[in-house]
């Protein structure tokens, strides 16, 4: 076979020709064809992105209306943890009933704790209690007790005359317009997460 220069210019145009299309060959193959699998790949990912916002397109409008739902579900939240709070803060609810008598003009003379009753979503926890004051702030007392943002249960309740010795009470001194006594058991709650249940225990394997 001759020079390339000394062929004939048929010739020369062929072989141009021919390694213009195989230099192209191997670009495709090697270069091109993975950018178009690429760009293939990231419309069609582009694609489901798009879909997904049109999907979510429809709440756009909704948005506003969701986070006050939100917000309104977070306060209903925190005005449950006031009327059954989720930890046993027995100081709180002392100081709360001593807050409710200085309010309605008596006095609690006596706390005593009683065994807590255990329930599947809260806990109940009873008070003995004694309390004496003028009769009418007496009534005030316990019609402030079941007003209370915070749940409380007054049961047993016993009331008498100061003097009329038919009250088991302590040697107090009570002021002049104290008139009567009443004992009661107040019952407060708190609520708690359900225990999950024990996996039953593996029986041994058979020898």
């Amino acid at each position: 076979m001759g020079n390339f220069g000394e062929m004939r210019p048929i010739a020369q145009w062929t072989i141009i020709i021919g390694v213009a299309v195989a230099i192209t060959a191997g670009m495709y193959m090697f270069v091109y064809k993975g950018m178009d699998e690429a760009n293939h790949k990231n419309l069609q990912v582009l694609a489901d992105k798009n879909a997904e916002i049109e999907q979510l397109k429809p709440y756009e409008t909704k948005l506003p209306d969701l986070l006050a739902q939100i917000e309104s579900l977070k306060q209903q939240m925190e005005i449950q943890k006031k009327i059954v709070p989720d930890e046993k803060e027995a100081d709180k609810f002392i100081h709360l009933m001593q807050d409710t008598a200085a309010g309605s003009g008596v006095e609690i003379r006596r706390y005593t704790s009683k065994a807590p009753a255990t329930k599947e979503f809260y806990t109940e926890v009873p008070f003995d209690m004694e309390v004496d004051g003028p009769y009418y702030s007496m009534l005030n007392f316990f019609e402030r007790t079941s007003k209370l943002e915070r749940i409380v249960n007054v049961n047993g309740l016993a009331m008498g005359a100061i003097k009329s010795g038919k009250t088991n009470t302590g040697k107090y001194d009570y002021a002049p317009n104290e008139s009567v006594v009443a004992t009661c058991t107040a019952s407060t709650f708190f609520s708690h997460d359900t225990a999950p249940t024990p996996a039953p225990a593996a029986k041994p394997a058979a020898k």
